[in-house]
């Protein structure tokens, strides 16, 4: 460290902050919310663990159960999308395929949660849940939608049974309506660019 600050300010003349300045191996450091890695085809970067915990925290913030039910779900998704497409444009030279994957898995889940939450009873899940069946064509019986919406579980494991995950599925979230927006597949928009 020592050689290195005194050969920046004698050659260079430039101010090293020995706060800030720090010398590490290009694993263990971070620079600008980026981590880096090695693998076969040279060093690439990605988004360090503490940028990929904000954006979970983030989304929580946005998603608490509270807030999101009480308000329409075109402000939910609208706020959701604008956080998830800032943060991709951001870390999108980073290499993250697979904590897209995952993310984009609990998110939908979480939205899953929300939109079950704000049909409240039984009567008014199941009669949703039977109308997106017969529209998509799903061929789900009786018994299957009934289970999901008659559930003594919670909210958060009501979702995540098969029936919620099939009729709530990406491509049906991603659907826009007159009022609202589509959700953003965090998976898809990182690979489109």
């Amino acid at each position: 460290m020592k050689s290195v600050t005194s050969r920046l300010e004698r050659k260079l003349f430039l101010k090293v902050s020995v706060t800030k300045t720090k010398v590490v191996r290009p694993t263990k450091s971070t620079f600008l919310g980026f981590t880096f890695r090695k693998n076969t085809k040279g060093w690439m970067s990605k988004p360090a663990n503490d940028r990929k915990k904000r954006l979970y925290d983030k989304i929580k913030a946005v998603l608490c159960r509270k807030k999101a039910c009480a308000q329409p779900l075109a402000v939910t998704f609208k706020k959701v999308n604008e956080i998830v497409r800032g943060w991709i444009n951001y870390f999108r030279i980073g290499s993250m395929k697979l904590f897209m994957e995952d993310f984009g898995q609990w998110l939908r889940h979480k939205i899953r949660v929300i939109i079950i939450k704000q049909w409240k009873n039984c009567e008014t899940i199941y009669k949703n849940l039977w109308k997106l069946n017969i529209k998509l064509k799903c061929e789900l019986t009786d018994e299957d939608i009934r289970k999901v919406s008659g559930s003594r579980l919670g909210w958060y494991r009501r979702c995540g049974l098969r029936t919620a995950n099939f009729l709530l599925s990406p491509k049906v979230l991603a659907i826009k309506n007159a009022d609202r927006p589509g959700l953003v597949n965090p998976l898809e928009y990182y690979l489109s660019n």
